[in-house]
């Protein structure tokens, strides 16, 4: 089992910027793809970004796209999200979660594919 802690959740203004980490723990061996979702309120989770564990297979849910980065830090067993230019539909818990399988150029495991989460860390953009 993995154990993920995400940190870096706030309030922040529109157009402002805020940096989510995610430490993973346990058996990190296992771990081939990491990837941030997010929930807001009243909505249906989404996708957010994800990066295989060699830092490849990166991808961005288009209301994202140039705005946020995703990177992996393999020493530490750290995942990270810079976000920038927020917007107050940005707001919502953002979750970090880890998959057994590689995404690569062309494929991006599915939402079930995820099979440890953490506990997530909220993010309020306010207008």
């Amino acid at each position: 089992q993995v154990q993920l802690v995400e940190s870096g959740g706030g309030l922040v203004q529109a157009g402002g910027s805020l940096r989510l980490s995610c430490a993973a723990s346990g058996r990190t061996w296992t771990i081939y793809t990491l990837g941030w979702f997010r929930q807001g309120p009243g909505k249906e989770r989404e996708f957010v970004s994800i990066i295989n564990w060699r830092g490849a297979g990166t991808h961005y849910a288009d209301s994202v796209k140039g705005r946020f980065t995703i990177s992996r830090e393999n020493a530490n067993n750290m995942l990270y999200l810079q976000m920038s230019d927020l917007k107050p539909e940005d707001t919502a818990v953002y979750y970090c979660a880890t998959s057994r399988r590689y995404s690569s150029d062309t494929f991006i495991p599915p939402a079930q594919d995820f099979d440890s989460w953490g506990q997530g860390t909220q993010v309020t953009v306010s207008s």
